[in-house]
């Protein structure tokens, strides 16, 4: 199976049919391709084959206390804490990752959840509970403990400082695409500043392939394929994004792909 067009062709499903599960490991399989994205699956599903009580305390108790997953606060940059198959093997993740094991195990044992993309930091609540003043979140980087909104409060006014007025938006449950776009976010961030072209090129054209990704992402691919002597490829984005975008911008754009056709000869 080819990772790249196997995620090429889940992400363009409708948001409601998208499988965490499988986009997460196929992010995986881009760093490790020997990865076995059914073995993946198959851990996620005795995972919850071990949740004895059916609730978000009792799954979190089972997968922070008895599984002990946690969140790695000492390497937090480490790309291995972002792939799905390294955070269900070594345990620990980032709050995006050990959120994705959270959802997945739950959606397996009947307890329906959803990501919270909150401004620094990601949560998970229950699918059937509403955004007010009671609300509990539950951190999967902090060993599932649950918060409410005046933490969430504090949590956010420490990220984007006392300026900027708390919205009940912060709270509000995201989909699939959007929890994938950030998982993918914070591996260009680290490929970015590890310097690694090779990780980076994968990821951006991962990134380029989501719905509704701007067209600076194209740009991005298309100078991270043409920085890997991939000249062609790197000409066909630009091309498809002129063709695409036939603002300003595009004449350069088809300049720069005839440029790079030019290093073909």
């Amino acid at each position: 199976m080819d990772p790249t067009a196997r995620f090429l062709t889940l992400v363009r499903r409708p948001e409601s049919t998208l499988p965490l599960d499988e986009l997460a490991l196929l992010i995986a399989a881009h760093a490790r391709p020997d990865l076995d994205v059914a073995a993946g699956q198959a851990r996620l599903d005795e995972l919850a084959a071990g949740v004895s009580e059916r609730s978000v305390e009792g799954l979190s108790r089972h997968l922070f206390g008895e599984e002990g997953f946690a969140g790695n606060h000492d390497d937090y940059y480490d790309p291995r804490n972002s792939y799905l198959d390294q955070v269900l093997e070594r345990r620990v993740g980032i709050p995006i990752s050990l959120a994705v094991v959270m959802i997945e195990v739950g959606r397996r044992a009947g307890i329906e959840l959803v990501g919270v993309s909150m401004p620094g930091h990601f949560l998970v609540r229950s699918f059937r509970e509403e955004v007010h003043d009671g609300v509990r979140l539950f951190d999967p980087f902090d060993g599932g403990a649950v918060l409410d909104r005046s933490a969430c409060e504090a949590r956010v006014g420490k990220v984007l400082g006392p300026a900027v007025a708390f919205r009940s938006a912060f709270l509000e449950p995201v989909g699939t695409a959007t929890v994938v776009a950030r998982m993918l976010a914070n591996l260009d961030a680290i490929a970015t500043a590890r310097v690694d072209r090779a990780m980076l090129e994968w990821v951006v054209r991962l990134r380029a392939a989501m719905p509704g990704a701007p067209p600076a992402l194209q740009r991005r691919l298309a100078g991270s394929l043409a920085a890997s002597c991939h000249f062609g490829e790197a000409a066909d984005v630009l091309e498809r994004l002129a063709s695409a975008d036939p603002g300003a911008d595009s004449e350069e754009a088809r300049a720069t792909a005839r440029r790079l056709r030019a290093r073909l000869n």
